[in-house]
């Protein structure tokens, strides 16, 4: 982790030196303190609207005050972000953010807060589904199962797997929301560390068999599984009768 490590230094180091920037936090595996040697770097700047477009302007300077950039792309997602690859394959994520735009999800760490503006941030810190959250991923495995079925019936394999793959994502986080809620958010990318060994087993039974040869095995393994899941599914939702009469018919074999 050397190199994420300085990286933090020296980019922070370059930040602070910035009179726009109000505070610098991280976000992700660093703000969790769950960071590896392979993790990426969420790098946060708070700034006053009044400086953002300024701001905007100085990120790329700032960036390579560690190094030379193998690759950068300016894109737009949560918040303005610089998505930037060092010539030592070092993967950061440069977002700027005011007080309005700070997006209250997640972990954050500060590095700088000379002001203590984030202060009044720190009891929103979560990866828990909202309740709205948790009906969005109900739904979405329902509607990416009526997209699947489609899509089968049509012979289109290729089209097939993605959609399951697009319902394995969603369903990841129902089951997150059960059975670790606390790391709901994470999704997929935590199944393995955060359920228990049985659901694990089930869902990499479902998953091995998402190829364009086993796709319709993989569906049979999970309808059986929605079913023995359903009544808590259903139980936690805030308007399960938005979504149960589609729910039944792509569940049903």
């Amino acid at each position: 982790m050397m190199a994420l490590d300085d990286a933090l230094e020296v980019l922070a180091s370059s930040l602070k030196g910035d009179p726009r920037v109000q505070a610098i936090f991280v976000k992700g595996s660093v703000g969790r303190g769950e960071q590896d040697k392979f993790s990426d770097l969420d790098l946060y700047c708070l700034v006053d609207p009044k400086d953002l477009d300024d701001f905007l302007q100085s990120r790329i300077r700032h960036l390579e005050s560690y190094g030379k950039l193998l690759f950068h792309d300016d894109i737009f997602i949560v918040a303005p972000q610089i998505l930037a690859v060092y010539e030592d394959m070092l993967h950061v994520d440069l977002f700027t953010v005011t007080e309005k735009t700070f997006i209250e999800k997640d972990y954050f760490k500060i590095i700088h807060d000379p002001h203590h503006r984030l202060e009044k941030y720190k009891a929103s810190q979560s990866l828990r589904l909202s309740p709205g959250e948790y009906q969005d991923a109900v739904d979405d495995i329902a509607w990416f199962l009526y997209q699947y079925k489609k899509s089968s019936a049509r012979g289109n394999d290729l089209w097939s797997v993605n959609l399951l793959n697009q319902v394995m994502a969603h369903l990841a986080r129902v089951l997150l929301h059960r059975y670790k809620p606390e790391r709901a958010q994470l999704g997929i990318k935590t199944v393995k560390t955060s359920l228990p060994d049985a659901v694990i087993k089930k869902v990499l039974e479902i998953q091995e068999n998402i190829t364009p040869q086993k796709h319709h095995s993989a569906a049979a393994y999970l309808r059986d599984f929605l079913d023995g899941e359903e009544d808590w599914i259903f139980r936690e939702m805030p308007n399960p009768e938005k979504i149960k009469p589609l729910w039944d018919k792509v569940t049903s074999n």
